[in-house]
């Protein structure tokens, strides 16, 4: 083993230790690996810099923009509809399942749970269903559809980039299209069929009335002439209001003890926790109002524009780990706070002093004409009832067809994904579709910062051996059974890999692996490659394995042990068809 194999091993490991524990961002660990490898001279400085001009990298970026120029154009508005027409828990999943069938492989996949996350949720709530057997089925649904085209998902563009840059001819459009069919169907049957027994009943995750998600805390200020003035909360009897408790009493800066057994005064605050109606309905029987401290960009709202809007914390969003106080300070949203939803946990601080976690879901009034501008932020996921308004007219229109030309073009041949897909967001954007800086906020920078800070290390593994290495340690060990028997070994690997660390991460390092493993066999690389793809994309096991299972964890309700329950199965049916079907539709 030379010292080069031993240095990009050593990154290596190290780069899956700090996916795998989250001490550092994805996207600072890839930025870290990019420096390392070009600082020890693993890369030329052109090697290090040639994932942010890759067509995968600039692919990646330009489907986030045309995705959201079909939101915010209108061109997806009639889904709500659709489902609001269903009448049955069944009917409406296989509505569900067809429409993501029909948008996924072409939208991110992640763009695509954002956007139906409250559909699903108003929809099941409309028909009595809990939303907790729908959501799972939404993430898991979406990552099938999303294997189904070159650009359904971020990992197969990536697969295919890293591929090419190390001579395989890449993918077509739809060339894992008949693969990905029979996993969507064999996946779409497994949950219609267990889902309703494996998925959990958490009624009270979902919206049961507009705006009744769950237990808010919230701060109410004591008002003159509250009939609460002179009484102690134990003789208000505030505690018997249905879903309200009261949790501290603070006066000034200081928090009361034996809060209960406290005579209340004027501008006393009551840290009250409860369903949004009933701390609503207490406010106006017992003379409190909303103590709402954080209004961003400090502009009144005209009270007949003002939306309330629900917004839970995304994975990877910046506002997690920060208060609410240090988030008014760089927060660019015309909004007020009005309440704090924590998960599995009651909260028991002043509001300004709750550090934001992933999941959290904060209860705002905006105005409409700020609403869109939050749907666009990728630090929340807007989990309202209320549909955005969205411009009617042409445009609409316009996405749709600009979508089928970027789609089209490149799967006749007539011109690369990378440069339709650039031309597709210019166009859209020229046509109002999305404004210039909603540009800048569709695009997941994070995503492309991750897949090109990494590509590089498909590199430095290839040329130096290290790829090469260890295959002939590893997967070299079954080579003797058969091409048939190490595909398999090489998809539960990527699998295991995808559930540990970041998928796009996963693909990055077997994607050199795969074709060094074809080399030692001297076979064909391209059923290794499929392998890789269809396993890092598809990840079920765990709510922390990919990034649509992460955004329907809180808002389902879920508990970890859910997704293994449903995702193992499903898991080990794509082992199955995959190890059954790969090497029909691409022989060795």
């Amino acid at each position: 083993m030379s010292f080069q194999i031993l240095l990009v091993i050593g990154i290596t490991l190290v780069a899956i230790y700090l996916f795998a524990t989250e001490k550092l961002r994805m996207d600072m660990v890839a930025v870290l690996v990019l420096a390392t490898l070009a600082v020890l001279d693993l890369v030329t400085p052109q090697q290090a810099l040639s994932g942010f001009s890759n067509q995968a990298t600039i692919t990646v970026a330009s489907m986030f923009v045309l995705a959201a120029g079909l939101q915010n154009s209108g061109a997806l508005s009639g889904i709500g509809w659709l489902f609001s027409r269903t009448k049955s828990p069944l009917l409406f999943l296989l509505l569900l399942f067809a429409v993501l069938a029909i948008i996924a492989p072409f939208v991110n996949n992640t763009a695509v749970v954002a956007v139906f996350m409250p559909l699903v949720i108003a929809a099941t709530a409309r028909i009595g269903m809990p939303a907790s057997k729908a959501l799972i089925p939404l993430s898991f649904v979406s990552q099938m559809a999303g294997v189904c085209t070159l650009v359904g998902t971020s990992t197969n563009l990536l697969v295919n980039g890293i591929a090419k840059d190390l001579g395989h001819p890449g993918f077509t459009m739809f060339e894992f299209t008949p693969l990905g069919l029979i996993c969507l169907a064999a996946g779409c049957a497994y949950l219609l069929i267990f889902g309703r027994w494996l998925l959990p009943d958490t009624r009270n995750a979902g919206f049961v009335e507009h705006y009744d998600i769950g237990k808010f805390l919230t701060e109410l200020r004591v008002m003159p002439g509250s009939r609460l003035i002179g009484k102690t909360i134990q003789e208000s009897r505030l505690g018997e209001q249905k879903g309200v408790f009261i949790l501290e009493l603070l006066r000034g800066k200081h928090r009361v003890a034996a809060a209960q057994t406290q005579t209340l005064q004027e501008d006393d605050i009551l840290l009250a926790r409860g369903d949004w109606s009933k701390l609503v309905e207490l406010t106006r029987k017992a003379g409190l109002e909303i103590n709402s401290q954080f209004k961003f960009k400090a502009r009144l709202l005209d009270e007949a524009d003002q939306v309330i809007t629900e917004v839970m914390i995304a994975p990877n969003s910046r506002a997690a780990d920060r208060t609410l106080e240090a988030l008014d300070r760089s927060w660019n949203h015309n909004a007020v706070v009005l309440a704090i939803q924590r998960r599995g946990e009651v909260l028991c601080e002043k509001l300004k002093d709750v550090r934001l976690d992933v999941g959290d879901i904060l209860l705002l009034i905006t105005s409409s004409a700020d609403a869109p501008a939050l749907r666009r932020d990728p630090d929340v996921i807007v989990l309202s009832e209320r549909e955005a308004a969205k411009p009617k007219g042409w445009r609409g229109t316009f996405a749709l067809l600009t979508m089928a030309l970027v789609i089209g073009i490149p799967a006749i041949g007539w011109a690369p994904i990378a440069i339709t897909s650039l031309v597709g967001a210019v166009a859209m954007t020229l046509a109002g579709c999305l404004d210039a800086d909603g540009v800048y906020d569709a695009i997941d920078w994070r995503i492309v910062v991750l897949m090109a800070g990494l590509l590089p290390l498909g590199v430095a593994m290839s040329q130096t051996g290290t790829a090469a290495f260890v295959v002939e340690h590893t997967i070299g060990l079954v080579r003797d059974l058969g091409p048939h028997v190490v595909l398999a070994v090489m998809y539960l690997v990527a699998l295991l890999l995808a559930e540990l660390m970041s998928n796009s991460a996963a693909a990055v390092l077997l994607t050199p692996i795969g074709i060094s493993t074809a080399q030692m066999l001297g076979v064909d690389a391209t059923p290794f490659l499929v392998a890789v793809t269809f396993s890092a994309s598809t990840s079920f096991l765990t709510p922390v394995g990919y990034q649509t299972n992460t955004m329907v964890y809180t808002a389902g309700g879920y508990r970890f042990t859910d997704f293994v329950k449903v995702g193992l199965p499903l898991n080990l049916i794509f082992w199955v068809l995959g190890v059954i079907y790969i090497p029909r539709f691409w022989p060795f």
